[in-house]
């Protein structure tokens, strides 16, 4: 069983090379890592092309939703994308928040960050910034965002659990979130969930849906809804890469299912309110008079 540090370092390793990655290699591929299909062409990523702010350069394919598409942002609102590679959903973003906003990527890949650094240069987005740092340990402070988004993310972090206490922390109160990830539902063949690659390829690394859920409640998000999901089949010529024909057969035809799920949920509190005011505290301010007195 590798560490939290080993699994990271992996996914850190694998990441860097799909930095300069042909994006017909990753939407060909689970996440692009690892084996690749001459079966299916697009296995996990969503079509971006329509999407407004959309930028070629910063698509890597390795999405798995379009979170921005249900994020609800607002003109002026900060946006922080968890795992921002390239940068095409923080441009995405950035279309939605307008220049009055500011955007935030985040991802721990030096050459991700390099990446999305260059491409926002050549946009000429000056409100578009990426850090370098973990997603469950977020190199900005407390609730500073209006809306958090990620893509296919948060099943490369070892303790998602934190990551999602981290996404609670950055928010401010009424924030929320939209999240892209994948999500299992029954056990893998041992083969899948052992594999470095299967692990950076966004696979071996999903927990169970429920448990996943279960986190968000746990944390302490409301209105937690499932705006989309989608199964995601391994083609065969990946499978028998890792599993035998028996295995193969079992796997296809057993209770065991990947899916992509896209997830809303809410922080509780007031949008524009600092954590420290209380709503009775506003509710008692709405009642009195600019005389002084109160009714």
């Amino acid at each position: 069983m590798k560490t939290a540090e080993e699994l990271k370092k992996i996914v850190r390793d694998k990441y860097a090379e799909i930095a300069n990655q042909d994006i017909a290699v990753n939407q060909a591929s689970c996440c692009g890592s690892g084996a690749v299909s001459g079966e299916v062409y697009n296995i996990m990523t969503d079509d971006y092309s329509d999407v407004e702010g959309y930028n070629s350069d910063a698509d890597l394919g390795l999405g798995c939703g379009l979170p921005t598409q249900f994020a609800k942002i607002l003109k002026g609102d900060t946006v922080i994308d968890l795992g921002s590679g390239a940068g095409n959903d923080c441009f995405i973003a950035r279309h939605e928040t307008g220049e009055s906003g500011k955007v935030i990527g985040i991802d721990f890949t030096p050459a991700m960050v390099n990446k999305a650094r260059l491409n926002a240069d050549k946009l000429g987005y000056n409100n578009v910034e990426f850090r370098e740092g973990d997603i469950d340990n977020m190199p900005v402070g407390d609730a500073v965002a209006d809306v958090v988004v990620s893509n296919c993310v948060l099943n490369l972090v070892p303790d998602k659990e934190k990551v999602i206490s981290e996404i609670f922390r950055v928010l401010k109160p009424g924030g929320h979130f939209s999240i892209s990830d994948i999500v299992l539902v029954g056990d893998l063949p041992e083969a899948l969930h052992q594999d470095a690659e299967m692990y950076a390829g966004c696979v071996s690394g999903a927990i169970q849906r429920n448990e996943y859920l279960g986190f968000i409640e746990k944390a302490g998000f409301k209105d937690m809804v499932i705006q989309k999901e989608k199964p995601i089949l391994i083609p065969d010529d990946i499978l028998n890469k890792y599993l035998s024909e028996n295995e193969m057969k079992s796997f296809k035809s057993g209770n065991i299912g990947i899916f992509s799920i896209s997830v809303f949920a809410g922080k509780p509190g007031v949008a524009g309110v600092k954590p420290e005011v209380e709503l009775k505290d506003i509710q008692a301010a709405s009642e009195c008079t600019p005389g002084g007195g109160c009714c």
